[in-house]
């Protein structure tokens, strides 16, 4: 990873965030990662990607949050946008099951998802957001517990702080455990079993999260998201 002054971060989030690089967290972090290259390790997304949930969506244009766990450790899948896989790439298990809660929720057609890039819903303000932003290959969650959680809990702590009517999509014990500081009377937060095929039939499929989200942003003077990827 950057050391401090090489963090490549969008300028709104560097702003508010460069502080965190410099602190002892950050610096083991960093340290683990360099040591796990030396060991030839092969580390998913790529170090440019990293911090590309925020790079594409800047703090400013943030208007729904989904908050994901680890990224994907399979070859080619991961690019740093939560649930998102790379031009190419099919959909795994949990993002068709998100493709298919948007159908139903919304009326759309299989059509109007061609393929599993969501850099279509960073560009219109919603924060792709894993809760740990690398992976070692083959071996999920491997990374988990080396600091990135306390990162990640600062994006979401600057957002409710700093910002109002915000939508957060958590689907799943784990992303609802790191959204509890979420102060509700000032942001949406919308609550539902993960996607996995081992959990969206016990209440994901059915949420109606992407008709809620739109109708709240629309109730505050806010444009509705795009949710097709054609």
């Amino acid at each position: 990873m950057s050391t401090e002054s090489q963090v490549r971060l969008e300028t709104s989030w560097k702003n508010h965030l460069l502080d965190e690089f410099e602190k002892p967290y950050m610096r083991d972090l960093r340290e683990f990662l360099r040591q796990e290259m030396s060991r030839r390790k092969v580390i998913y997304p790529k170090g440019s990607e990293y911090f590309n949930a925020l790079n594409s969506t800047s703090f400013d244009r943030v208007r729904v949050v989904i908050l994901g766990q680890d990224p994907y450790h399979g070859p080619d899948q991961a690019h740093g946008l939560c649930f998102s896989v790379q031009h190419g790439i099919d959909a795994p298990p949990s993002l068709v099951n998100i493709f298919k809660e948007i159908q139903s929720d919304l009326g759309l057609a299989p059509a109007d998802f061609r393929h599993g890039h969501l850099g279509a819903w960073a560009d219109q303000g919603v924060l792709l957001l894993n809760s740990v932003l690398t992976v070692e290959a083959g071996r999920a969650a491997s990374h988990q517990g080396k600091g990135w959680e306390v990162f990640t809990d600062r994006v979401i702590a600057l957002l409710n702080e700093k910002k109002e009517h915000v939508v957060f999509m958590l689907w799943g014990a784990y992303a609802q455990k790191k959204g509890a500081v979420i102060d509700e009377s000032r942001h949406l937060v919308l609550r539902a079993p993960h996607p996995s095929p081992l959990s969206a039939h016990r209440g994901f499929l059915g949420c109606r999260h992407f008709s809620q989200a739109n109708a709240y942003l629309a109730r505050h003077g806010l444009p509705p998201i795009d949710w097709r990827l054609p």
